[in-house]
């Protein structure tokens, strides 16, 4: 899962996710992404979850961009445990998700496909989602930068699928030999 190699402070204070996000508010790096329509806590696990189904429903192709990172640690205290006695010890990270942030990004594959992988990914996070698509337009350069990503993808897919196995035969302790020596 997502979190800091390290920290300043194992224990921090809680972050507020009301309000508008002030920056990530545009897709920069992809033609699609999905934005967050309201402010919430969002996990570690979570962030992993939606990664998985953009990787499925894309066959892992185009490229995937998260955006959001968790660097927040949230503390609990164990259970049937008395008041006071300090803050109770880190159980795991979230992300500080604002209204308008835009959470992940996707390029380089065809737009239906793109769209219904965000939509899907979007089922998985605690926040009402939307999908978004790029206003700022993309040179012929970084067009033909994703679209090479995209194609050397789908090669190296098609190289896993046609593995060519070479076959040894055993012939007893000599000199080894393949069937194209017989």
């Amino acid at each position: 899962m997502l979190q800091p190699k390290r920290v300043k402070y194992r224990r921090p204070h809680g972050l507020k996710y009301e309000g508008r996000a002030k920056g990530g508010t545009s897709v920069e790096f992809g033609e699609y992404g999905l934005v967050a329509l309201e402010g919430n806590y969002i996990t570690d696990h979570q962030i992993e979850s939606a990664r998985i189904v953009l990787a499925r429903c894309t066959d892992r192709a185009g490229q995937v961009w998260i955006r959001i990172f968790p660097h927040l640690a949230k503390t609990k205290k164990p259970a049937e445990v008395r008041m006071g006695s300090g803050k109770g010890s880190p159980e795991g990270w979230v992300a500080v998700v604002k209204k308008g942030t835009v959470m992940f990004e996707i390029g380089g594959i065809d737009a239906a496909k793109a769209q219904e992988a965000l939509r899907l990914a979007g089922y998985k996070l605690p926040v009402k989602t939307k999908v978004i698509k790029r206003t700022k337009a993309l040179s012929q350069a970084e067009l033909l930068k994703m679209e090479a990503v995209h194609e050397s993808s789908l090669e190296a897919i098609e190289k896993e699928d046609n593995i060519q196995v070479e076959t040894v035969v055993d012939n007893g302790g000599d000199a080894p030999a393949t069937e194209e020596a017989k």
